[in-house]
């Protein structure tokens, strides 16, 4: 194997590397946000005098609240601002055709 083949693979392995530890730093970060805390604690506090169908949206609302976090961070921990940007011009295209096509 080549020097600059070896150099080429320990640099990916180096991306991916910082790319996995990102990931778990924005995971961990959601996990320990202010309102994510103050979701959890609220809940366990009030468990016991909510009913079976309230403590389940509570539990919808706090993974709804968890999973959104996470992905906004994960997606500015992997993405640039560039990339960031280029998704979201692309998302909002996406809706307007989606209108577009709906109103026809």
């Amino acid at each position: 194997m080549s020097g600059l083949r070896c150099k080429i693979i320990l640099t990916e392995r180096g991306k991916m590397i910082a790319t996995a530890i990102a990931l778990q730093d924005a995971t961990k970060q959601a996990v320990m946000d202010r309102s994510t805390v103050m979701l959890a604690y609220a809940m366990y506090k009030a468990k016991d005098s909510m009913s079976e169908k309230e403590f389940s949206s509570a539990i919808f609302d706090y993974s709804a609240h968890l999973s959104a976090l996470t992905a906004s961070l994960v997606m500015e921990a992997v993405l640039t601002k560039s990339q960031l940007d280029e998704m979201i011009d692309t998302v909002k295209e996406m809706e307007s055709m989606g209108k577009d096509i709906t109103n026809e």
